[in-house]
This record gives C-alpha cells, sequence and structure tokens, in this order.
C-alpha cells in the first residue's frame, strides 16, 4: 500500500463489507493500518460482519477523505481473533471510550489482496 493509502485509511472513517448468506456493510470505529500493511478492525457490535468473514475470508474495507474527495477500496481476506495484542490493544481502547459499557469481542486481521482507487478523476477504478 502506497504511503497515500495508508494516510486516508488511519485519518478517515471506514465502511466494512462482507458477504456469504447475507450481504452486509458496516462503518468502523476502532481500526488502524499495522507497520507490516495489515488492517485490523475491533469487534464490537460486528455479528454479521464476523459470521461471514468465518464463512469465506473475504471482505472489502473502503475510506475516503471528504475534505478532498482522495479515497481506496480495499479487497482482501480477514481472519478473526479472540486473543492476542491486537484484541488486546482494541480492548484497552475502547474500554477508555466505553468506560466498560461495551468491550471488544476480537478483532478482524485483514490481509490486503487489491488496493483500488476510488478518487473521482482519470484514476477512477485504477488497481495500485
Amino acid at each position: 500500500m502506497t504511503e497515500n493509502v495508508v494516510k486516508v485509511l488511519k485519518a478517515n472513517a471506514w465502511s466494512v463489507a462482507t458477504c456469504a448468506d447475507v450481504p452486509n456493510v458496516v462503518p468502523v470505529g476502532f481500526k488502524d493500518v499495522t507497520e507490516e500493511g495489515l488492517l485490523v478492525v475491533g469487534d464490537v457490535m460486528m455479528d454479521t460482519t464476523v459470521k461471514n468473514v468465518l464463512a469465506n475470508g473475504k471482505i472489502a474495507v473502503s475510506a475516503y477523505d471528504p475534505k478532498t474527495s482522495e479515497g481506496y477500496q480495499v479487497k482482501g481476506t480477514a481472519v478473526y481473533q479472540t486473543e492476542g495484542p491486537v484484541v488486546d490493544a482494541f480492548r484497552e481502547k475502547a474500554m477508555a471510550v466505553f468506560h466498560g459499557a461495551m468491550t471488544v469481542k476480537g478483532a478482524l486481521v485483514i490481509t490486503p489482496e487489491k488496493v483500488i482507487v476510488t478518487t473521482p478523476g482519470p484514476d477512477n477504478k485504477k488497481e495500485l
């Protein structure tokens, strides 16, 4: 992933889409991009998303900067984890935000396979 893609992903909200028996798209708040280029999402209320990932591992993430319209779609595979450093970090973050009212049940760890430009203009739909 390019520096611009990581910048847009880190600074803006994501929509996460999955599909198995039931198509599903959700906004996510607990998310990050690791130094290795993996996308990680904390599971607070993602029941259908998790079921879909467990069914086939396929996922898409979309993010864009509303000020500039620069945007990207990341398609890849995801695994669901219920323990480990990624989950622990999201649990700490949820505790700070929700003060125990909600907890993180696990985390999606996403391996990008394709990055597609969604920015309006001549590069729209270009695969990076």
